[in-house]
């Protein structure tokens, strides 16, 4: 189901209106290309095995775009998980772009929003996601909404080869 307003937050408003959708799988050339211009990396390969595993597979997967009528704006990629390590079930949001044209417009917060929707219709009362601690874009984008420091700790080691 698709969901069409604009948010009435943004610095400046982005012409036309912008919807916010499920992915298709004709997406992916425009999501490969939206995170290569993220990260500098272009990752086809990656990518298609996201869709593979989130489009259109299960009611508790949800990738979705934004849109309007000049093409696509963002991503956003997240499931319900449960139970890992005593935790209850919650939202977990694994990646979001946004063009870099469309920044500061407040996409990301409407694919974050509607993300939530999703997760709230799934019977979830908590989302998260986890970073990279110098990403100081994404931290902020995700603090401006309300989200801080969860109870959980990510701990990792190095394998040798």
């Amino acid at each position: 189901m698709a969901m069409s307003y604009q948010k009435t937050k943004s610095p400046q408003p982005v012409p036309g209106d912008v919807r916010i959708r499920a992915a298709r799988p004709s997406d992916l050339a425009v999501v490969v290309a939206l995170d290569a211009e993220d990260t500098g990396i272009s990752k086809p390969a990656y990518w298609k095995s996201r869709f593979e595993w989130y489009v259109g597979r299960r009611p508790d997967r949800f990738f979705l775009v934004a849109e309007r009528s000049e093409g696509m704006l963002g991503f956003i990629v997240g499931e319900v998980r449960a139970w890992e390590f005593g935790s209850p079930p919650s939202g977990w949001i694994f990646a979001i772009g946004v063009s870099q044209e469309a920044r500061l417009h407040g996409i990301g917060s409407m694919l974050f929003d509607e993300m939530c929707v999703r997760f709230r219709k799934a019977g979830v009362r908590q989302v998260r996601t986890m970073l990279a601690k110098d990403n100081q874009l994404i931290m902020s984008f995700f603090r401006s909404l309300g989200m801080m420091a969860g109870p959980f700790i990510q701990l990792e080691m190095g394998l040798d080869p």
